[in-house]
């Protein structure tokens, strides 16, 4: 499958500018039917060489992949503007979101990474926390628990 102007490589990732406007969208529908809506930001980066290196395109892309399955297929995926991965959660209050976040973040732990990873995952809510998409993802982020996540992949054994 090859890229299109919504999605990254393929996948069911939506570009930044794809994300953001389906994050608009979305939190207008929530405002006119009067639903709640939770957007859950997850940071990812690196360990390398003792020092913390930010996801690269690659790496955003492997969480996606490894989370895209805890989450339902109408939730929107993608990376937001800033670079981290956001999850619209439709329909889904703060107190319900965090049955997800907890599997999303288990998911994570026990995947086997090439390095360790450091994940940091926030949640905000319309209308409990913010009622426009900036301050929503803003206080996501504000707001995350971080965690080191993930083994990483023992050293190849010595073939002598």
């Amino acid at each position: 499958m090859s890229s299109s102007p919504f999605c990254d490589g393929g996948s069911r990732l939506l570009t930044p500018r794809a994300f953001e406007f389906v994050l608009s969208s979305e939190l207008k529908r929530a405002v006119r039917s009067q639903n709640f809506l939770t957007l859950v930001t997850i940071e990812a980066s690196r360990e390398w060489e003792g020092m913390i290196v930010s996801a690269d395109e690659g790496t955003i892309h492997q969480v996606a992949n490894i989370i895209a399955r805890d989450v339902r297929d109408t939730d929107p995926l993608g990376q937001t503007d800033s670079g981290t991965l956001g999850i619209v959660l439709l329909d889904t209050d703060f107190e319900h979101s965090s049955g997800v976040i907890d599997r999303l973040v288990s998911r994570i732990a026990h995947y086997m990474f090439p390095t360790k990873m450091r994940i940091a995952v926030g949640a905000a809510c319309y209308p409990t926390h913010a009622v426009d998409a900036g301050t929503l993802k803003r206080h996501a982020l504000a707001h995350s628990s971080t965690n080191w996540c993930g083994s990483a992949r023992p050293p190849a054994a010595d073939q002598n």
